[in-house]
């Protein structure tokens, strides 16, 4: 409900926008050498710390809401969730190749987002019921416990060895491994373009509560109503574990016919456009687990969370283009973007 609190403090659309902006750029500026950090010390660490980050985050905008505190925030969480970009993909992926499994993750993966959004539903349900209690206040310090817990929660993930005991390797030259494949590797730089500029896309979930807001939906009910769009990226991300892999054309298929439900759903502005939005996020997360797989498959080394870490740094560049979108048209706008994006190259080439 954090966009809701910073509407409610007097903040515009404008500098909320500024807000998730500044979150990006210093995503941006973290991003590889965090994923340096986790593939040369401990990705499990790097996840653990990223949740001690966003419960920090939570901790600031509880106790003193304003937008010098809403920013200082996003810095903490910018630095949070760039360790555990990269981090999360590498780890399942090297777990799955260590048990001969990897050609399974693109389902894994995909069961995983779906359960992350899932997990929603319990989020909106206790927000519904915590918020008549005890207003932001109480929703804010339950948020900061919750990622305490799965922050501990992390650290019992089991993790492969990432790097053999007699080819030590050191910070920086794991960074430079890292950031010449994505630069080098000519089918790891379309992987890494090609996810970068679809996940951008991601962003607009920080705006679904201000759309059900917009569309007349009551504040009570709003986390209620925006769990059908969460419930839509869950069966969408989902929905990879149970489908052959589509093609190139199918894929650009699934995003335009995404981009214009998001347009007719903006047109509509009425609370039954909920549904349509769904439609938009469903679509839109079973292409971009497919692409993420496309990734990881042509990854080679041991510096798999600083590639992905690259891609997470071209999506914060994407991502300001979808804040820059909603500020300057809205919903149409970001529709517009969407078809635009179909238009790109959707999986790379092979080896």
């Amino acid at each position: 409900m954090y966009a809701l609190l910073f509407t409610d403090t007097g903040l515009g659309d404008g500098q909320i926008s500024l807000l998730f902006a500044l979150w990006a750029g210093v995503g941006l500026l973290a991003e590889v050498p965090t994923g340096a950090l986790a593939d040369r010390f401990s990705r499990r660490g790097a996840l653990f710390a990223a949740g001690v980050s966003q419960a920090v985050a939570f901790a600031l905008w509880t106790a003193a809401p304003g937008i010098w505190v809403f920013a200082a925030g996003f810095v903490v969480w910018g630095i949070g969730g760039a360790l555990s970009s990269g981090a999360l993909e590498a780890l399942l992926y090297d777990g799955l190749a260590a048990a001969g499994a990897e050609d399974r993750y693109a389902r894994v993966s995909g069961q995983v987002d779906a359960a992350g959004l899932i997990a929603q539903i319990p989020a909106a349900g206790a927000a519904v019921v915590l918020f008549p209690l005890g207003g932001y206040a109480l929703v804010g310090w339950v948020s900061v416990g919750i990622c305490l817990c799965a922050a501990l929660l992390a650290l019992r993930l089991d993790a492969p060895e990432q790097t053999a005991p007699d080819e030590p390797r050191g910070y920086f030259a794991t960074l430079a491994d890292g950031i010449g494949q994505a630069a080098r590797v000519p089918v790891v730089r379309t992987a890494v373009l090609t996810l970068a500029g679809l996940a951008g896309l991601d962003a607009i979930d920080e705006y679904f509560p201000i759309l059900a807001a917009d569309w007349h939906v009551p504040i009570g009910l709003n986390p209620l109503v925006t769990l059908v769009v969460t419930l839509g990226g869950a069966a969408g991300a989902g929905l990879v574990a149970y489908t052959r892999t589509p093609g190139a054309s199918v894929q650009v298929g699934l995003l335009a016919g995404a981009a214009a439900a998001l347009a007719v759903a903006g047109v509509l502005r009425l609370p039954a456009g909920i549904v349509l939005v769904a439609l938009f996020y469903g679509l839109y997360r079973y292409v971009l687990v497919l692409v993420d797989a496309r990734l990881q498959q042509v990854i080679e080394g041991a510096s798999r969370a600083t590639v992905t870490s690259v891609a997470a740094l071209a999506t914060e560049v994407s991502a300001l283009a979808l804040f820059g979108a909603w500020a300057a048209g809205g919903v149409l706008l970001v529709a517009a973007l969407t078809l635009l994006l179909a238009a790109a190259p959707l999986v790379g080439g092979r080896r």
